[in-house]
């Protein structure tokens, strides 16, 4: 969701946001380890077989089948869908011995990690507690003020009373955008037929907030927990449940609920109300405990969408090991260079057999403070096995994905002023839409974690991480509960273009159910309609004035350039998501 753009997952708590800048780290990073591991075995003849994902390609699979033969190797599977192999072979000698065939457009190592099989079900002894997360404390002075007189003050849009659930009053970024009770909610609030997958760590599927509008039999997980890293270093930690599948309905990091929860909380009177509270939610797991995503369960996460009638995908994240994906930079070995090219590759296959099957993609641009135009250095690939970033010099070539590949759409964040968020990654090129993710520095006085997005949180991931007491009160102001009937449920404030993103998902969500057209799923309709209407129901926002603008950033300013017009710039591009817009549009 890194030097960079914020977590794997492109959200992260206020607190540790604030804390982080005033120490002046750079960008606005954090740290949890990340995913698919760089091809590194050793080039003697007695290399340990390891796992592999060929791409083949287009009408090259036979000589991808022979290649892989003349390298040792062999061939455990082939998925014609996304037109790749897998295969296990012989360490560096294997992927060198494949890179001299023009048969093979990629190849990416694959840790097993993932699988493609229906939903799990949860062993009869329950989840094991596991250590908690540690959080760092909220920085005791203003972290960043930025020029005042550019934007409007955000405080007016917290606080004020705002809608039919209990918790609408502190739902400024839905005040921001139209979707509340007397907007989008009143007129078009979503249809049930609309299925929203979200790929990302799970969803609390049992959540009073969420329940009503989950979709357990569609949901899947495709990623097995994994304890540790190669090395022995703690990864997901320990297993909660059976042959460490979680089932469909879990969340063990709390980020895919909580974008679940902004997407489509139904209006039930209790705690929040999503921006589409009637579309249906359906879980695709691909990340893992610890945060991490992997190339092979996203893949399969999109091929499923793709089959089975997913209207819309969320993916708030970016796939690891490597932040910036280089097919030919200097600074990477061989073996390096063409496992990014696979994940390129692999990961542009079945964004386009998901789009080709009326899969709407949207997803977080990144939190890294960076204007991937211009992107200088990255620091944190590959980032799998853990502590094995080191510092590359990258250019315009080196894409993130997938919030730079083609047919997604990709969302920044701004906070309640409707500023770039300081954390927003941003460009002419790369921004297509922004939506609310937070800015907790976004206004007078002290950080303030009420600025960020209230959505909802897996009670047993708020417990892991002391943010309750014994009795179930909240124990920090990040965190807030609500009861009714007996029934309580817990809401987290988290800032993040991973927040940014499920706004557009949401409005994508309305238009989808306002103008989609009858399947044997439910509705469909294309992509590229979805994608228009979004642009054309968006609120044009121009740069600020001066284009430059400073944040005041730890013991530094940090200065974001704006370029593009009102109509398309670097920081909204084509404006800010409406929802009472799209809820009254015409087609």
């Amino acid at each position: 969701m890194k030097r960079a753009r914020g977590r794997r997952l492109a959200g992260m708590a206020a607190a540790t946001l604030a804390a982080l800048l005033a120490a002046g780290a750079p960008g606005s990073a954090t740290a949890t380890a990340a995913a698919t591991a760089t091809v590194t075995a050793t080039t003697t003849a007695a290399a340990p077989l390891r796992d592999y994902l060929v791409f083949y390609a287009d009408g090259a699979h036979d000589r991808a089948l022979r290649a892989i033969t003349d390298g040792g190797g062999t061939t455990l599977s082939t998925e014609p869908k996304l037109r790749y192999i897998v295969a296990k072979g012989p360490g560096a000698r294997f992927v060198e011995t494949l890179a001299a065939s023009d048969a093979v457009a990629g190849i990416s190592s694959d840790r097993r990690i993932g699988t493609t099989t229906a939903a799990s079900t949860a062993s009869t002894a329950g989840p094991r507690p596991a250590a908690a997360t540690v959080r760092p404390a909220a920085t005791t002075r203003a972290a960043t003020r930025a020029s005042a007189a550019a934007f409007p003050d955000g405080n007016a849009l917290l606080g004020k009373k705002g809608g039919a659930d209990p918790l609408a009053a502190r739902q400024w970024d839905m005040k921001m955008i139209g979707a509340t009770a007397d907007g989008s909610h009143a007129t078009a609030p979503g249809d049930r037929r609309v299925l929203v997958g979200v790929i990302d760590t799970g969803i609390d599927g049992k959540h009073p907030d969420i329940a009503p509008n989950f979709d357990a039999a569609r949901s899947r997980n495709f990623v097995t927990d994994r304890p540790e890293d190669p090395n022995g270093a703690e990864l997901d930690g320990p297993c909660e449940f059976k042959n460490c599948k979680d089932p469909a309905d879990w969340d063990d990091d709390g980020h895919g609920t909580h974008v679940a929860s902004t997407i489509a909380s139904p209006l039930n009177g209790l705690g929040i109300a999503g921006v589409a509270p009637k579309v249906t939610l359906v879980n695709l797991r691909a990340g893992q405990d610890s945060g991490l995503f992997f190339l092979k369960p996203s893949l399969d996460a999109l091929t499923y969408a793709a089959d089975n009638g997913i209207d819309v995908v969320n993916m708030s994240y970016y796939v690891d090991p490597w932040l910036f994906n280089c097919t030919a930079n200097p600074d990477d070995s061989r073996a390096e260079q063409l496992e990014q090219r696979g994940i390129v590759t692999g990961m542009q296959r079945a964004l386009d057999y998901a789009r080709d099957h009326g899969v709407t993609l949207i997803s977080a641009i990144g939190n890294g403070s960076t204007d991937l135009g211009r992107p200088r250095t990255d620091t944190s690939s590959p980032d799998y096995p853990l502590e094995s970033e080191r510092t590359r010099t990258i250019d315009n070539s080196c894409l993130n994905v997938p919030a730079e590949s083609e047919g997604v759409i990709s969302v920044s964040a701004v906070g309640p002023s409707k500023r770039k968020s300081y954390f927003s990654d941003y460009g002419i090129e790369q921004t297509d839409l922004a939506a609310p993710g937070g800015d907790e520095l976004d206004g007078p006085g002290e950080p303030d974690v009420t600025r960020t997005i209230l959505a909802a949180a897996p009670e047993h991931v708020l417990r892991k991480q002391n943010l309750l007491g014994s009795d179930g009160t909240p124990a920090s102001p990040e965190v807030v509960r609500d009861c009714r009937d007996g029934t309580c449920a817990y809401y987290q404030y988290l800032a993040g273009t991973s927040m940014a993103a499920p706004h557009a998902t949401g409005v994508a969500a309305i238009l989808i159910g306002r103008f989609g057209t009858p399947s044997a799923d439910g509705v469909t309709m294309p992509p590229a309609d979805v994608e228009r209407l979004l642009y054309a129901t968006a609120t044009a926002t121009a740069c600020p004035s001066p284009r430059a603008y400073v944040y005041r950033m730890g013991e530094d300013g940090e200065t974001h350039t704006c370029e593009g017009k009102k109509s398309r710039n670097g920081f909204y591009g084509r404006g800010i998501v409406n929802a009472a817009t799209a809820a009254t549009a015409s087609r």
